[in-house]
């Protein structure tokens, strides 16, 4: 995330006096043009996701509608030019994690079979990519990532994008500001684009997803995510766009996915004013609309989950096998907890059709293996070449890294993903692989930390490809080194919980960053060819001289493995995994019979619902079985714990022992439970 404050040096440049004199002028014109939008052409905004806390959320898109092709749009425009601004830190996600020793730590370039590594091949394309100050923005980090499709691929970062021939790293267009995609759209999309972009290729339907959060005021809190999918697989072309007004809190670090029944994204949110964290919030867009360039919508089956529950990613869909029938999304979560840290594992089965019927549980808990947070109190704490340590590069140790990469093997599942902590007392990239994530029973097949040497390695990207060899792009840095760009993996069959086949330099940078609020990142991208399905590319910043406010990308691509295709892999060993029962509830109800006398009255029970397997849903509860004159009602209904279940027996009912039935409802699930009540002849 990036503010909006001037750096002093701006004011004494004539250029940027201007420009910023331009971008005032050009936000007046469209807050007087919001003013006029607000009885007319866009439609009443979303409910606030924020005021719905304890259930399902559906807003509808503010707008929708076809841009012209980006190929014949202004590249950007006045208020896309702004003054140099440093971005200041993302609102805290609080740290609670207590340190333990780390017992994965893989501390050397040499496999445990004792092959020579690295073994990597170089790299195949290897060019730049959009230099600041992205387009008209002047602002830092770029927050670097991008995708690659059939033919072409798409960078993105604060605020700009551009679209290269993947064949020969050739420009095809822009770079662009991404709000220039919104020119003509109206609303906070057009005039309040703020970055922390995402760029996302929907290999399954060849389109092109481009994004980014955006303020309804022109400044904090951010309330909106702006989306536009491709028409067709031509990156250049016409985009469906939408406006998404999520509420009024403070909706930081989105991060999108693809899934084949919608696309998913996580928010962290704070309050309005960015200073308490509420916890992170999942969100659902209306995919199969949003492809056909109809109105869509988004649902959020809860609202942020507390300010004690760590920032989580949704899983993105890699490979051209799809998850098993009817599978939800899947989350998970940073393992940041004081007390037995995991990989919690959500998941979310949306109903775009009955959206109250969604649901988000909590599935499975693996294990994390224990670890150092990284710079938890400061967080800028890279080491450079160059430049003094109140220059320390931001490590961002407190939540998983983009992207939670998902694959379907056939006999089994992955999701690789990775985050950053702290080694042998440098900065160290923990990478894990879980298996089986929307089926269980979900293991942690394997984890490991890379710190093979004193270099500081963190914001790094994973990814698997067709074969399940595995990669990871990373940035590297020291004392005595600049800012690098590199990546390592392993092979399938390499052993497990080892990036044994060492490390390679993509680029490296020949200058270090010096001010711009310590800030490097946030994130960058490794994403898999869609055509090949094992070539890798990747994206992440550099600096070519040691300055502020001058970075640089680079764009490479490259394969694990050469000559005949890896074969899937047969883990050996398999490790026992621990069974994770899916979320299930049972009833019980007491007491177990009720007497009343031949006036009638009132009987009593009280029924228990039991939960399982992380379920946290509400029941809808019913009773059938009851005779003639006597009616049933629970007290509350739908319930999470318990309900009162209250019989009006009148007198009319006639004498005798019933059996009563009693039905609990959540989802697909329904379970029953049974009791009895008599009516005798006494007074």
């Amino acid at each position: 995330m990036k503010t909006k404050s001037t750096s002093e040096s701006a004011f004494f440049n004539p250029r940027i006096l201007l420009g910023f004199v331009l971008c005032s002028i050009a936000v007046l014109l469209a807050l007087v043009g919001l003013g006029l939008f607000s009885g007319g052409s866009l439609s009443a905004q979303a409910p606030n996701a924020d005021q719905q806390s304890s259930g399902p959320t559906v807003g509808a898109s503010y707008k929708n509608d076809i841009s012209p092709p980006v190929r014949s749009m202004p590249p950007w425009k006045a208020s896309d030019l702004k003054a140099v601004h440093e971005a200041n830190e993302n609102p805290k996600v609080p740290y609670r994690h207590h340190d333990t020793p780390d017992p994965v730590i893989q501390n050397s370039h040499v496999s445990t079979l004792n092959l020579l590594a690295p073994n990597l091949p170089a790299t195949i394309r290897n060019f730049n990519g959009i230099p600041f100050p992205g387009v008209g923005c002047n602002c830092a980090p770029p927050d670097t990532n991008g995708a690659v499709g059939q033919t072409q691929y798409v960078q993105i970062v604060n605020e700009g994008f551009q679209v290269f021939d993947k064949a020969t790293g050739s420009s095809l267009l822009g770079p662009n500001s991404i709000s220039s995609i919104w020119s003509g759209f109206g609303g906070a999309c057009e005039t309040g684009g703020s970055g922390d972009p995402v760029l996302l290729y929907d290999h399954l339907a060849n389109r092109w997803m481009i994004t980014q959060f955006a303020s309804a005021t022109g400044g904090a809190p951010i309330t909106d995510e702006c989306v536009a999918i491709s028409t067709t697989g031509d990156a250049t072309g016409t985009y469906a766009r939408y406006g998404f007004h999520l509420g009024s809190n403070f909706f930081d670090y989105p991060k999108l996915s693809v899934w084949p029944d919608g696309y998913y994204m996580s928010m962290n949110v704070f309050n309005s004013t960015g200073t308490s964290y509420l916890g992170p919030q999942a969100f659902a867009f209306d995919r199969a609309k949003m492809l056909a360039n109809l109105p869509a919508t988004f649902v959020s089956p809860r609202g942020p989950l507390g300010g004690t529950i760590d920032p989580f990613l949704p899983a993105d869909l890699d490979g051209p096998t799809l998850p098993p029938s009817g599978a939800p999304a899947t989350f998970v979560g940073f393992p940041g907890q004081a007390t037995s840290p995991n990989y919690t594992t959500y998941h979310f089965h949306v109903d775009f059709t009955t959206p109250a019927n969604s649901t988000f549980t909590t599935f499975a808990s693996p294990p994390a293996a224990g670890f150092t947070a990284l710079c938890p109190t400061t967080r800028a704490c890279v080491p450079q070449a160059g430049v003094s340590s109140s220059s320390n590069l931001d490590g961002i140790g407190d939540r998983l890294m983009f992207r939670l990469a998902y694959r379907n093997f056939g006999t089994y599942e992955s999701v690789v993903g990775n985050y950053t902590v702290s080694a042998g007392g440098v900065a160290a990239v923990r990478w894990f692989e879980l298996r089986n994530v929307t089926a269980g029973p979900v293991t942690v097949y394997q984890q490991s930390t890379y710190q093979p040497d004193s270099t500081w390695r963190w914001m790094g990207s994973a990814a698997m490809d067709g074969q399940g060899n595995l990669a990871i792009g990373f940035s590297a840095s020291s004392s005595t080194i600049n800012p690098q760009v590199r990546y390592a993996a392993r092979l399938a069959t390499d052993p497990i919980n080892t990036l044994a086949q060492g490390e390679a330099h993509l680029f490296d940078g020949t200058g270090s960053q010096s001010g711009t609020s310590n800030r490097w990142g946030d994130y960058s991208s490794l994403t898999v060819d869609p055509v090949d399905d094992s070539t890798f590319w990747y994206t992440n910043e550099y600096y070519s001289t040691t300055a502020s406010f001058n970075w640089r990308t680079r764009i490479g691509s490259f394969k694990i493995a050469s000559g005949s295709p890896t074969p899937t892999p047969t883990p050996t060993p398999t490790p026992t995994p621990t069974p994770t029962p899916a979320p299930n509830f049972s009833l019980s109800i007491s007491p177990s019979t009720v007497t009343l006398h031949r006036g009638g009255g009132t009987a009593s029970y009280t029924v228990t619902i039991t939960p399982s397997g992380g379920f946290s849903s509400t029941v809808q509860l019913s009773v059938s079985g009851l005779p003639s004159g006597t009616t049933g009602g629970f007290s509350p209904n739908p319930a999470t714990t318990s309900s009162a279940l209250t019989l009006n027996v009148s007198s009319s009912t006639a004498k005798g022992s019933y059996t009563l039935t009693v039905s609990g409802t959540s989802g697909t699930l329904t379970h029953t439970a049974t009791a009895t009540f008599s009516k005798n002849n006494k007074p």
